[in-house]
């Protein structure tokens, strides 16, 4: 299994909150892999709110391809953060790690919102199709106000080594994933959370549906609905599809994935809606055991498992600042002055959803709609 630690607030704070949950979770991991995706930059990205950032780990042959690939693309560099590498025993360092804040080619500046998210889409594809035959580049998230790191080694070392309880990075939005290698081989495109155009999650579990969830994905002739490094990723790309480009409702997420029984739905007032959502989706389903933890492109975040239940996971905190997390322990760690009481558990028929700004928690339930 893996662990999962994310947090959302009203005030910027480091991910080191995130990786002292982990570690106080560490016996569901076994420190083959960390990933950090960062929503709502504060600190040294805060003033570049409006400019899409680059993330990923390059070569130096890597680095000169970039370059030249992003300028003939029409991309302007405004700004680049990279980690101050600390050595560490047993953390293999490579060339480049970082995150470049590019400004838009002049002709997609006052262009629609999908459209500069199509383009982003598709030049972080591109660039990994050059850099993943070589492992000379590789890509994780190309989008405004998000940042993507990731590495093998275990959490808190990997913390160190990128210097990240030095302080320089913030965020509103942090999801990090300890990860348990369940592969041969440990691969940083397998490593979670998974991002695509504004969309985000992470899983603990096993997706015993992988493959059919797959084919349905990859038939819908979305450039974007590829990789699958991980049975995980489709997660991110169920909630992408049903979401963005269906329009549907983020509640409707649980219903694809796991869809009600048709006496129950018949308790449903969108019970119509509903039975064409269920067929028509049904190979979306999920099959478990997952708990998976994501957020939306507005901040949404939220909690869902599979109708078995058989991965743990708690949501608490306060007005202000909630923290979605694998344990209890991982929540005493990130908000120890909550009152307990107060603490959530979804089970298989709810869908806990924190607000933007961690306003506001809400434990929607298929069978109460």
């Amino acid at each position: 299994m893996c662990r999962l630690a994310a947090i959302t607030s009203k005030e910027y704070f480091s991910p080191m909150e995130n990786i002292l949950a982990l570690e106080t979770m560490k016996e569901g991991h076994d420190g083959s892999g960390l990933g950090l995706t960062l929503k709502d930059l504060g600190g040294h990205f805060e003033h570049l709110k409006g400019y899409p950032i680059l993330s990923g780990i390059c070569s130096k042959s890597g680095a000169k391809i970039l370059d030249d690939f992003m300028d003939k693309a029409g991309f302007q560099l405004k700004d680049i953060w990279a980690p101050k590498i600390k050595p560490i025993k047993g953390i293999k360092s490579r060339d480049h790690y970082f995150a470049r804040a590019y400004d838009y080619p002049f002709s997609y500046k006052y262009k629609p919102t999908k459209e500069k998210e199509d383009l982003l889409m598709n030049i972080r594809l591109t660039l990994r199709k050059i850099g993943e035959p070589d492992e000379s580049m590789f890509i994780f998230s190309f989008y405004p106000d998000v940042l993507t790191l990731k590495e093998v080694g275990d959490p808190l070392q990997v913390a160190e080594f990128f210097g990240l309880d030095k302080g320089g990075l913030k965020a509103k939005i942090i999801f990090a994933q300890g990860r348990q290698n369940t592969n041969y081989a440990i691969y940083l495109y397998a490593c979670h959370p998974f991002f695509i155009q504004g969309y985000c999650s992470m899983t603990n579990g096993e997706n015993t549906a992988f493959v059919p969830i797959r084919e349905f994905l990859m038939s819908r002739g979305f450039p974007g609905y590829i990789g699958y490094n991980s049975d995980s990723e489709v997660f991110t790309h169920i909630m992408h599809y049903t979401v963005r480009q269906l329009g549907y409702p983020l509640p409707y997420y649980k219903d694809v994935i796991t869809p009600l029984k048709d006496s129950e739905i018949e308790t449903r007032q969108d019970r119509e809606a509903l039975r064409l959502i269920k067929q028509s989706l049904r190979p979306l389903c999920i099959d478990g055991p997952n708990v998976v933890i994501g957020f939306t492109p507005d901040g949404t975040c939220f909690m869902a498992h599979d109708a078995k239940k058989l991965r743990p996971g708690v949501v608490g905190g306060v007005k202000g600042k909630y923290a979605l997390m694998s344990e209890e322990c991982g929540l005493d760690s990130s908000i120890p002055m909550r009152d307990k009481s107060g603490d959530i558990f979804p089970m298989k028929y709810d869908m806990v959803i924190v607000r933007p700004q961690a306003e506001e928690v809400q434990v929607w339930n298929q069978l109460q709609h």
